[in-house]
C-alpha cells in the first residue's frame, strides 16, 4: 500500500500542513483584538487630547499624563476603557480585511516561479490593503471616536451609547447610514500614510543602524528600528488622524456641519489652536503603536501554535 503522509509530517504532496487562509485571517483579527484590550486606555487619551481645545476653547488637558489622571479621577477605572467594544470591532473589521486583501494581492502578484513582489509593489499592496481595511472599519471607528469623546461633555450633551452596536444602530437611525462612513477619506488616508511610512522608515532605520557599526542583525536592531519607524510613522500620520477624529466627532450646528472637509479642519486647528496642535496626543499615539504591534504578534504566535498542536499534529 502506498505510504500516506501522517498529519504531523505533512500533506499528500509532502509539504508541511498549514492552517487554512480563513483561520489565518481569523487569528489576525483576534490577535489585534487581544492587543486592543491592553492599549485601549492610550487610544482614549489620544482621542481626548485631539479634541481638547476644539473651537478655540481652553485646553482641558495640559499633557497626556494630565488627561489620564483627570479621566481616572472623574470617570474611574472603567472610564479609561470607554469604547472598548468599538475598539474590538474596529480590529475585527479592519485587521481581518487588511490581512485578507494583502494575502490575496500578494499571492496574485507573486511570479510563476515563486518570486515575491519587489519592495515598491509590496508597499503598494500594503497601502491598498490598509485603505480597503480602513474603509470597512470606518463605522467602528466613528463609534469609537464618539464613545471615547462622550465623557468630556456635560451630561446633557452626551450621546450615551451603551455599546458599539447600540452606537451603530442609533447613528444610522438618527443621522442616516452615510454618517457611519463619515471621515472615511481621512481614515483611508491615514492607513495609506501609516503603511507607507512604516515600510520606508523601518528599512531605512535598519540600514542606518547597521551602517553605524554598533548593531548586528538581531532582535535589538529590530526593536530599535521599530521604535524609530514608530516615531516617524506617528509624526507623519497625526495631522491626518486629528482630521479624522474631529470630522467623526462633529455635530450639526443650525443644520450645518462644524467642518466642511479635511482642509477646513486643518485650517481651523492651525488658526485657533496653533500649528503644533496638529500633533496633539502624540505621546499616547506613539506609546500605543509599539505595544499593540508586539502584543498582536505574541497573541498571533500563541494561537498558531495552539492550532498546530490541536489540529495539525498527529
Amino acid at each position: 500500500m502506498a505510504a500516506t503522509a501522517s498529519p504531523g509530517a505533512g500533506g499528500m504532496d509532502g509539504k508541511p500542513r498549514t492552517s487554512p487562509k480563513s483561520v489565518k485571517f481569523l487569528f489576525g483579527g483576534l490577535a489585534g483584538m487581544g492587543a486592543t484590550v491592553f492599549v485601549q486606555p492610550l487610544d482614549l487619551v489620544k482621542n481626548r487630547m485631539q479634541l481638547s481645545g476644539e473651537g478655540a476653547k481652553t485646553r482641558e488637558y495640559k499633557t497626556s499624563f494630565h488627561a489620564l489622571t483627570s479621566i481616572l479621577k472623574a470617570e474611574g477605572l472603567r472610564g479609561i476603557y470607554t469604547g472598548l467594544s468599538a475598539g474590538l470591532l474596529r480590529q475585527a473589521t479592519y485587521t481581518t480585511t487588511r490581512l485578507g486583501i494583502y494575502t490575496v494581492l500578494f499571492e496574485r502578484l507573486t511570479g510563476a516561479d515563486g518570486t515575491p513582489p519587489g519592495f515598491l509593489l509590496k508597499a503598494l499592496i500594503g497601502m491598498t490593503a490598509g485603505a480597503t481595511g480602513a474603509f470597512v472599519g470606518t463605522p467602528a471607528e466613528v463609534a469609537l471616536i464618539r464613545m471615547t469623546a462622550d465623557g468630556r461633555l456635560p451630561a446633557d450633551q452626551r450621546r450615551g451609547y451603551k455599546n458599539v452596536f447600540n452606537a451603530l444602530v442609533r447613528i444610522a437611525r438618527e443621522e442616516g447610514v452615510p454618517t457611519l462612513w463619515r471621515g472615511c477619506i481621512p481614515t483611508m488616508a491615514r492607513a495609506v500614510v501609516v503603511n507607507a511610512a512604516q515600510l520606508a522608515s523601518y528599512s531605512q532605520s535598519k540600514q542606518f543602524l547597521l551602517d553605524s557599526g554598533y548593531f548586528s542583525d538581531n532582535i535589538l536592531l529590530h526593536f530599535c528600528a521599530s521604535m524609530i519607524s514608530g516615531l516617524v510613522t506617528t509624526a507623519a500620520s497625526m495631522p491626518v488622524d486629528i482630521v479624522k477624529t474631529r470630522i467623526q466627532n462633529m455635530r450639526m450646528i443650525d443644520g450645518k456641519p462644524e467642518y466642511k472637509n479635511g482642509l477646513d479642519v486643518l485650517a481651523k486647528v492651525i488658526r485657533y489652536e496653533g500649528f503644533f496642535s496638529l500633533w496633539k496626543g502624540f505621546t499616547p499615539y506613539y506609546a500605543r503603536l509599539g505595544p499593540h504591534t508586539v502584543l498582536t504578534f505574541i497573541f498571533l504566535e500563541q494561537m498558531n501554535k495552539a492550532y498546530k498542536r490541536l489540529f495539525l499534529s498527529g
